[in-house]
């Protein structure tokens, strides 16, 4: 039986975090060398989407974890209490969290990653007008910049293609300006 195939069986094809049966994949529980039964859950593309931090976080969508937290299976536990950590500042979730019972081997899984101790917000790259800005867009200036450095000047209106988002800095981007790659602040562009 392949670990997918023990995962439905286990799940009844459902979200073991939620109980969706929407499309559903496997998520090797961090930090995971190889995937087996015991470190992988099988999720919705919306949980996923937001434990990987590619959405916002709706609280919810998670209330949810006040019964799946209680799973036989530790790679659910984890992930439950990691969430349970992220969404604190609710009510319920701090509560579910109190009740939450980790033995000293899991505790120490679900600490490994750093989640509990960020908050639940996820900050995105946004242009100046709010609008949210993805690896591979096409945006255009909305002031000259003088690209410090060089003699180079980006004028209002330069489309740049292909961004790059700055992995740890959502104020910045990377784009090529006739042929140099070049750090922009996201509040100097609109999406193109």
């Amino acid at each position: 039986m392949s670990l997918e195939q023990q995962l439905i069986a286990r799940s009844n094809n459902t979200c073991e975090l939620c109980n969706s049966t929407a499309t559903l994949t496997i998520y090797s529980v961090p930090p995971t060398e190889q995937q087996t039964a015991d470190n992988v859950i099988y999720i919705c593309n919306t949980c996923l989407d937001q434990i990987e931090k590619r959405e916002q976080l709706d609280a919810e969508h998670w209330k949810v974890l006040s019964e799946t937290m209680w799973s036989e299976y530790p790679a659910v536990q984890v992930v439950a209490w990691r969430m349970l950590s992220r969404l604190r500042h609710e009510g319920w979730a701090s509560d579910n969290l109190d009740i939450l019972y980790l033995d000293d081997e899991n505790l120490e899984w679900a600490k490994k990653t750093g989640d509990h101790e960020q908050e639940g917000t996820v900050q995105f790259h946004v242009d100046s007008n709010g609008t949210r800005l993805y690896e591979g867009d096409t945006v255009v200036l909305v002031k000259t910049l003088d690209v410090k450095g060089s003699s180079l000047s980006a004028k209002l209106g330069t489309v740049v293609k292909n961004i790059r988002l700055v992995p740890d800095n959502p104020e910045q981007i990377e784009g090529k300006i006739e042929g140099q790659t070049i750090v922009i602040l996201t509040k100097y562009l609109r999406k193109g």
